[in-house]
């Protein structure tokens, strides 16, 4: 009718970019895990949990300070630092 297609709309856009965003969230939060189940040994569901709930700039600053954990301990104590930012 408009001339216009789906893929044109705003709110087309804007759901694939929420969609592109939270596809790179699983991604590394997925990586992350691996990282620290390599390293550490098995994960905690609960702290599988906590890491899948973590937007993508937390995520990315994680996967730098896990090359600095000695334990798995380290998790918690940068979680409670990072929330305190």
């Amino acid at each position: 009718m408009l001339g216009i297609t789906l893929q044109e709309t705003r709110v087309y856009r804007e759901i694939k970019a929420e969609w592109l965003v939270k596809g790179r969230e699983q991604e590394a939060a997925s990586l992350i895990l691996r990282l620290l189940t390599k390293r550490f040994g098995v994960v905690s569901v609960d702290v599988r949990s906590r890491i899948s709930g973590l937007p993508l700039g937390v995520l990315e600053d994680l996967s730098e300070a896990i090359l600095d954990f000695g334990s798995l301990d380290d998790l918690p104590v940068w979680l409670a630092e990072y929330e305190r930012r």
